[in-house]
């Protein structure tokens, strides 16, 4: 059987993303439907069976360490077990022929939604390109009305064993079948559609429900939805990695919601009361008389669904008094009826204060 790096063309220190990528390469160009030759069939599967062991890093790692890794109960070396068998006439150990079916790899989707789906939840139906059963052999590897042959060369056990003489005894030493390649069984007529694996690439819509509460890097587990295994082994989890979306008014911190509201000198003298527009509908806001810039008004239960357990965070406002620029000749004269009134203090030094936007923050942090 040919080395498997060899088959891809990369070095047996080369990276999964450059294994990946020789396998992409290889793979547009022997693929049946593009490359219909003979020759180039079996490359396909070569070259797709590469990639199987390949980009497994544990099958990697078991592939790197060769036939004889191990000693003894782990590996395939037949150890003192297997002489002790032949010195007292015990027959040597089998595991069995491996299965075709193996569980699928997990996937990752990065999905990003609105804030405002972020309240109360969203559903989405995500197209996702992964690996499904192949519809023509329905997973059995096999051209429709063939089925795969026991292997002559091992009897259908998948392994081969010989006994060696050492210093110790017989040694039995138990290989994987080359011909079969450890399944037992050999496919003489491999499906034409998914070049034997059981498997293809598609584009499957898959309906999800995103929970309230998510936030960007959250990663949702929906177990059983990654791609198919080889041969229609079982499927593989999706992971869905969440972004949220910025917005123009609305910002997040934790459970609540943070925004800024501009008003008036006057209604901040006077005080007011006036209705937002929210994420989630209208708000009902009072501005008390002698309202300051930097101030802070909390509205209870407005602000995100939490993730785990019931009820919402808040919404904080903050405060920004607009001082205006421009008056006419009267609005002047009562501003000026106004400061006299008041006899307020002429300006002077004050203690040092933070800025606006810095006081701000520090509230709405609860600092």
């Amino acid at each position: 059987m040919a080395d498997h790096y060899e088959a891809l063309g990369v070095d047996r220190d080369a990276t999964p993303e450059e294994i990946k990528k020789a396998y992409r390469r290889l793979a547009r160009e022997l693929h049946p439907d593009v490359n219909p030759s003979p020759d180039a069939s079996e490359r396909f599967k070569q070259v797709t069976h590469a990639y199987d062991v390949l980009s497994d890093p544990q099958e990697r790692q078991q592939y790197d360490l060769g036939p004889q890794a191990g000693f003894g109960g782990g590996g395939n070396f037949g150890g003192f077990g297997d002489i002790f068998e032949t010195f007292f006439g015990g027959g040597a150990r089998t595991t069995g022929p491996r299965s075709r079916k193996e569980r699928g790899q997990d996937a990752l989707v990065r999905v990003e939604i609105d804030l405002d789906e972020v309240i109360f939840g969203t559903k989405r139906d995500l197209e996702v390109n992964t690996a499904v059963v192949c519809e023509t052999c329905d997973g059995s590897c096999c051209q429709p009305g063939t089925t795969p042959i026991r292997c002559d060369i091992c009897n259908g056990t998948g392994q081969i064993q010989r006994t060696m003489r050492s210093l110790l005894g017989n040694v039995v030493t138990s290989n994987p079948c080359g011909t079969c390649r450890g399944y037992g069984t050999i496919i003489p007529n491999p499906c034409t559609t998914c070049a034997g694996q059981g498997r293809v690439r598609a584009t499957r819509t898959i309906p999800v429900d995103i929970p309230a509460g998510v936030d960007t890097g959250l990663r949702l587990q929906m177990p059983g939805q990654g791609e198919v295994g080889p041969a229609g082994g079982p499927n593989g989890d999706l992971f869905l990695e969440m972004k949220v979306r910025h917005h123009e008014t609305f910002s997040r911190n934790g459970d609540d919601l943070l925004a800024t509201v501009e008003i008036a000198m006057t209604d901040a003298i006077l005080g007011t009361r006036t209705t937002l527009k929210g994420l989630d509908g209208d708000i009902a806001v009072e501005i008390k008389p002698g309202t300051q810039s930097a101030e802070v008004i909390t509205v209870k239960d407005r602000g995100i669904t939490h993730l785990r357990g019931s009820g919402r965070g808040d919404l904080r406002i903050g405060v920004q008094v607009m001082t205006p620029t421009k008056l006419n000749s009267r609005e002047q004269e009562l501003i000026k009826q106004l400061a006299g009134a008041r006899k307020a203090q002429a300006p002077h030094f004050a203690h040092f204060q933070q800025g606006l936007f810095t006081k701000l923050r520090d509230r709405f942090m609860g600092l």
